[in-house]
């Protein structure tokens, strides 16, 4: 079994290359202003590598990556320091065995439901309650502490991201690709909920039946956390054609 396992891991310099083409993706996205934001890739049951301190993620370079075990110990560093947020990535890798990449960012949808206190919490779209779930905000804590992986422990077996309160968004997958996809999906599903709610002023959720649907797919492909939303309609509200 613990063959098998290995073998899902990236190597080193594919771990490297990785994280290096998602920082350029987040900074281009919006997702992340000048040193923010930070990103590590799994490469063994007990090793990671992760993004330093004080660099854009749009202009890293391969030598600037440090790479750690889960105990925090640095086993490889270039000229700079490992973020004081490795914390939270540790504690993620720690509490979810089968987590192989953790994204931090503060996309501007996000960051404003985490300022407003709001998970990510309705039945609106049926890809949102497959591939990404419910995302609960947890409360605040003060960035780089303890706090934070203590805050965040209770969720990452059970769920596929958070919102960190006044501070931003995390996501975590089996593979990086996987954690970086549900960062984008959580900022373009916030950004729907809000220009659906705020201009269009009209929502129809999916019904708890259509959602039980959903959570068997999911189910089927294999993700098994993601929890079922709070707001669903009691009724479907969308069987009928609309042509005017």
């Amino acid at each position: 079994m613990a063959d098998s396992i290995e073998k899902k891991f990236p190597s080193d310099g594919e771990a490297r290359q990785l994280i290096i083409e998602i920082g350029r993706r987040m900074y281009d996205r919006n997702f992340v202003a000048a040193n923010d934001g930070n990103i590590t890739c799994r490469v063994s049951p007990d090793e990671i590598w992760a993004t330093p301190t004080g660099v854009s993620k749009g202009f890293m370079k391969e030598n600037e990556l440090i790479k750690l075990r889960l105990d925090g110990t640095v086993l490889k560093q270039g000229p700079l320091k490992v973020s004081s947020e490795i914390k939270m990535h540790l504690r993620v890798y720690l509490e979810n065995p089968n987590a192989g990449g953790v994204t931090h960012a503060h996309p501007p949808f996000c960051t404003s439901f985490a300022i407003a206190g709001l998970p990510i919490n309705s039945a609106m779209c049926s890809e949102v309650v497959v591939t990404l779930g419910v995302v609960p905000c947890v409360h605040y804590e003060t960035p780089g502490t303890q706090g934070i992986p203590d805050s965040i422990a209770p969720y990452c077996r059970d769920y596929n991201a958070v919102l960190l309160a006044n501070h931003g968004a995390l996501s975590w997958g089996k593979d990086l690709i996987e954690a970086w996809y549900r960062l984008e999906s959580m900022e373009h599903f916030a950004r729907i909920q809000v220009l659906t709610e705020k201009f269009i002023g009209k929502t129809n959720l999916l019904s708890r039946e259509q959602v039980e649907a959903l959570i068997k797919i999911r189910e089927s492909i294999g993700i098994s956390g993601g929890g079922f939303p709070a707001h669903c309609a009691d009724k479907p509200q969308n069987l009928t054609d609309v042509l005017i």
